[in-house]
C-alpha cells in the first residue's frame, strides 16, 4: 500500500551493515521526517560481519537492532532442497545470493507486523534481481505493508558516491575506495562483484589482500592434492571426509 512520507513513521530496514545499508539509516531519518529507524539482520552464516553491528546501527540512527538466527531455518528448508533439486540458475550459475533473500524477508515482515512499522525498506538496487526477491517475499507476509527501495529515489550513482554520503556523515565503514568489492556472504558462498570484476576481461587479483576471504590463492595452496568425499542420503549431505593424496598421477 502506497503512503506519502509524511504517514511514515516507523520503518523496518533489512541491515547487513554493509556500504548500502550503513547510509541508509541517516538517509531515511533526513528524508523520511526523522522516521525511527529498526534495523534487522538476519544471521544465516555470516560469521564475523555480525561483530559490532548493534553498536553501528544505534550510533547511526537506529532506535534498535535485531540480529535473527536463521541458519538453522536457512540449511534445512533452502539450502538442502535446493541440493537435492540440483538447483543451477540459468543451467550454468550456482545458487547463493537469492536463495538466502526470501527467508531474510519472511522474518523482515514479521517483525515490521510485530513492531506496528508503517514501511519496510532494502538496499537492493533498481535494476537487479534482489530488489523482486525481496519485495515478492515481503508482499507473500505483509501485503499491506508499504516499502522503500532508496535506490529508485535517491540521487546517489555510484557506490564512490556511497562512500562520500558516509564520510560526510561520519559513518564508519569496513571498506575503502581500494577495497569497496559488493559482496554477499552466508553460510553456502561468499559473492563478490564491482572494481575490476566488473570487467570480465580482467585477471581476478587473488594476490590482492582482502579479495579472498574463504579460501587461498592458487598461488599459495598446498601442491599435494586434497581429496574430499561428501556422503549423501536421500540427496543430503551427512558426512564429509578428508584425505591427502601424497603421490600425483604419473604422465604417460
Amino acid at each position: 500500500m502506497a503512503k506519502s512520507k509524511n504517514d511514515i513513521k516507523k520503518v523496518v530496514l533489512a541491515y547487513s551493515g554493509g556500504l548500502d545499508t550503513s547510509i541508509i539509516i541517516p538517509w531515511l531519518k533526513e528524508n523520511y521526517n526523522n522516521c525511527e529507524v529498526i534495523a534487522v539482520s538476519g544471521d544465516v552464516g555470516q560469521g564475523t560481519e555480525l561483530d559490532g553491528l548493534e553498536e553501528k546501527a544505534i550510533k547511526t540512527g537506529a532506535s534498535k537492532l535485531y540480529i535473527e538466527d536463521l541458519k538453522e531455518e536457512f540449511i534445512q528448508d533452502y539450502v538442502i532442497p535446493t541440493v537435492q533439486a540440483g538447483a543451477i540458475y540459468e543451467n550454468r550459475y550456482m545458487l547463493g545470493t537469492s536463495f538466502a533473500r526470501p527467508i531474510i524477508a519472511k522474518r523482515i515482515a514479521e517483525i515490521a507486523i510485530k513492531e506496528g512499522a508503517d514501511a519496510i525498506c532494502h538496499g537492493c538496487t533498481g535494476k537487479g534481481n534482489d530488489q523482486v526477491r525481496f519485495e515478492l517475499a515481503i508482499k507473500a507476509f505483509a501485503p499491506e505493508m508499504h516499502i522503500i527501495a532508496p535506490w529508485r529515489e535517491w540521487d546517489i550513482k555510484s557506490r564512490d558516491q556511497e562512500i562520500d554520503y558516509a564520510e560526510a556523515h561520519n559513518i564508519p565503514l569496513k571498506i575503502n575506495r581500494e577495497t569497496n568489492y559488493s559482496k554477499d556472504k552466508n553460510i553456502w558462498h561468499l559473492s563478490h562483484e564491482g572494481l575490476d570484476l566488473e570487467d570480465p576481461a580482467n585477471e581476478p587479483q587473488y594476490e590482492k589482500k582482502g579479495f579472498l576471504e574463504m579460501g587461498v590463492s592458487p598461488i599459495d595452496a598446498p601442491d599435494k592434492p586434497t581429496y574430499v568425499t561428501i556422503h549423501f542420503e536421500k540427496g543430503v549431505p551427512t558426512a564429509i571426509q578428508q584425505a591427502r593424496r601424497r603421490e600425483r598421477y604419473r604422465s604417460c
